[in-house]
């Protein structure tokens, strides 16, 4: 996996109205074109969930393309919803790479698997519309380190 051509996603758990998945395929689509080849996702609820289906979909028209799913800890999903983990493990049995600790959750597990996301990417798709968020600081941490973002909050 070349940094060069690896993009992370970053977004909140809930999606507003102003969410396009048209989007978003745009974008996975755009980069594709650039040399993007590999796509990260950290394997939450809402956003990540979202893109990593969308990656899955890309890969049927570019199976060049592979989907990573950095897991913060080994028991993310054991309180989710039903359908949440089903999607969940659907996922993960199509992605490409999972990098998933042994450890379970513990305060922090999110920032240190954001920040590892950020740190082998050069492009980063977003979703934020709330600074004050797991994602604004993935979003301020992505900015200083120089990756090329697009926020696709309210884009239609």
């Amino acid at each position: 996996m070349a940094k060069e051509n690896t993009c992370c996603f970053t977004g909140h758990r809930i999606l507003s109205s102003d969410f396009s998945e048209d989007v978003l395929h745009r974008g996975i689509e755009y980069l594709i074109g650039k040399g993007v080849n590999t796509f990260i996702c950290g394997g939450a609820t809402g956003f990540d969930t979202v893109c990593a289906l969308a990656v899955l979909k890309a890969k049927k028209k570019h199976p060049e393309i592979s989907l990573h799913i950095y897991a913060p800890c080994n028991n993310q999903s054991d309180n989710w919803k039903l359908s949440h983990r089903l999607t969940y493990k659907k996922i993960i049995k199509k992605a490409d790479f999972i990098d998933m600790p042994d450890t379970g959750y513990f305060d922090g597990c999110m920032k240190i698997r954001n920040y590892k996301m950020v740190d082998n990417s050069a492009y980063c798709i977003c979703y934020l519309n709330s600074a004050h968020s797991g994602t604004g600081q993935t979003f301020r941490y992505a900015k200083e380190k120089g990756l090329t973002i697009f926020n696709i909050a309210g884009k239609k």
